[in-house]
């Protein structure tokens, strides 16, 4: 007998929408189901056959090869190909993985760090001036743990606005990191991060405030080979 998955209250998809009118969320999830009524598969919305091998193509592509090219020029011109919108003055270091890259937004003066794993299946919004240190997984989407066919739920996006620095080996899960937050080194956050607040630790909690006069640097950063 099928049961529904668990569904992201609206009112949460339209918080971040509006803080992030770039965002592009996922179209809804269409469950497959077997004779049985269980879970066998899950389809999006508006997307062929033809589509989702191009989209595979390329994230294995970069995955495997594109993002080791020690070119920002390359790596950028890659992601931008295949759906990712960045803008001017923003990069993505070598050794990042990216998971459905099309969903992937990416504002001006932005620095994506080495070996970053970034999960944009639910649909990823990076904002401006904002500084995303090395060895950090950023995901947006996840499971039903409660469902007996461990289905992917969402659409689930996360946000980071302007001018947030998450520092080395932290784990964002989907959540709204507001404006000129900072998520110390090795946090796991699991909820919305409030404006100019310092987290910490596992799970992520307030450990500090930042000035907000400190917020008129640009974070834009494109060392040569890196």
């Amino acid at each position: 007998m099928y049961k529904e998955p668990a569904k992201i209250d609206p009112a949460i998809l339209e918080r971040r929408q509006a803080a992030a009118p770039a965002l592009r969320i996922r179209p809804p999830l269409k469950y497959v189901l077997n004779e049985e009524g269980r879970i066998v598969d899950v389809e999006t919305e508006g997307v062929t056959f033809a589509i989702k091998v191009r989209r595979w193509i390329g994230q294995l592509l970069f995955n495997t090869v594109v993002t080791y090219i020690p070119s920002h020029t390359i790596r950028l011109a890659w992601l931008r190909f295949f759906g990712a919108e960045i803008g001017k003055g923003s990069s993505v270091m070598r050794g990042v993985q990216v998971q459905d890259v099309h969903y992937l937004t990416i504002a001006e003066n932005s620095t994506v760090g080495m070996r970053c794993r970034i999960d944009a299946r639910s649909g990823l919004y990076i904002g401006n001036n904002v500084t995303i240190a090395s060895d950090v997984n950023l995901l947006a989407g996840g499971h039903d743990i409660n469902h007996p066919d461990f289905p992917i739920v969402g659409p689930d996006p996360t946000v980071v606005e302007d001018y947030v620095w998450i520092a080395s080996r932290s784990m964002v899960l989907p959540c709204h990191i507001k404006r000129g937050a900072v998520v110390a080194a090795h946090a796991l956050v699991i909820k919305d991060i409030d404006e100019l607040v310092v987290v910490g630790g596992n799970p992520a909690k307030p450990i500090g405030k930042r000035n907000p006069g400190a917020l008129k640097y640009s974070a834009g950063y494109r060392p040569l080979f890196m």
